[in-house]
């Protein structure tokens, strides 16, 4: 067994025990987030770009567009293609190499809430119907992973987006690089989306997790949010939720909503 096991092993037990009392280790509320900070427009190469600090997890995330053929299936729509990046400096547990599960799994969650949203107009990034549209590359680089990569992944992808900027083509709908039109990206601000992760520790339910608070879970659940409507859910870990659990975090979720809305949408 590694040195990082053993300290990861003697981190949850601190959680557990801390939990005993229902309090955490940094000293917030079980429902309590960690603080969110968001800077966007970090990234000159990137047609959009964000980097937010969710405690001390770290992410960018870059936004690109590129020119391509659309599904069959959608014709007329442009498309958006989501990656989540967990390099090795994001962690003592992470190694190069192959995506991890966890890096698939985590970005296809957060991809999940953003589409079942329905925010974005992808009709609007048709170029030639059935030829060439407009395709939305989102990829988000963990720098730091303490936790909820879900949920700042989903922040921080969002808020890209919302910096992102339409590209000019050329005669043969080639993009111009570093040359922009007028309009942004068509983002239904009505439709917003936020994701929302909670962890299961000995029967207790906590909202944002750290490192050590997952190392300790027995699962997660993660609810994506529009308003007061849920669009999507996760159930992850081995362990499980009663209906009353479930419920609960759905309703926090929609509470917690409006705060997360504002933050990323009011960054300049």
């Amino acid at each position: 067994m590694s040195d990082e096991n053993v300290l990861d092993i003697l981190e949850a037990q601190k959680v557990k025990s801390f939990l005993k009392n229902s309090k955490r280790i940094d000293g917030r509320d079980l429902k309590e987030a960690r603080n969110l900070e968001i800077k966007t427009g970090v990234v000159s190469s990137a047609d959009g770009s964000a980097h937010i600090k969710l405690g001390n997890t770290e992410i960018l995330a870059g936004v690109k567009f590129s020119v391509g053929k659309p599904y069959p299936d959608s014709p007329e729509n442009g498309a958006m293609i989501f990656n989540l990046e967990l390099s090795a400096v994001a962690g003592h547990n992470f190694q190069t190499g192959p995506p991890r599960i966890e890096s698939v799994e985590f970005g296809r969650v957060a991809d999940r809430a953003i589409r079942s949203a329905e925010c974005i107009d992808f009709s609007k990034l048709c170029i030639v119907p059935s030829e060439h549209v407009l395709l939305i590359f989102v990829d988000c680089y963990v720098l730091n992973a303490d936790g909820n990569l879900i949920d700042a992944a989903e922040y921080a992808a969002m808020a890209a987006l919302l910096d992102a900027k339409i590209p000019k083509l050329d005669a043969n709908y080639k993009i111009i690089y570093s040359e922009y039109t007028k309009d942004k990206l068509a983002i239904d601000i009505n439709k917003f989306p936020a994701s929302f992760t909670f962890y299961k520790v000995d029967g207790k339910i906590i909202c944002d997790a750290t490192n050590a608070e997952e190392k300790a879970s027995d699962c997660r659940f993660s609810i994506g949010v529009v308003n007061d409507n849920i669009v999507s859910y996760h159930k992850g870990g081995i362990g499980t939720f009663t209906t009353l659990e479930i419920k609960e975090m759905m309703k926090l979720a929609v509470e917690k909503y409006g705060a997360i809305k504002t933050k990323i949408c009011d960054v300049k």
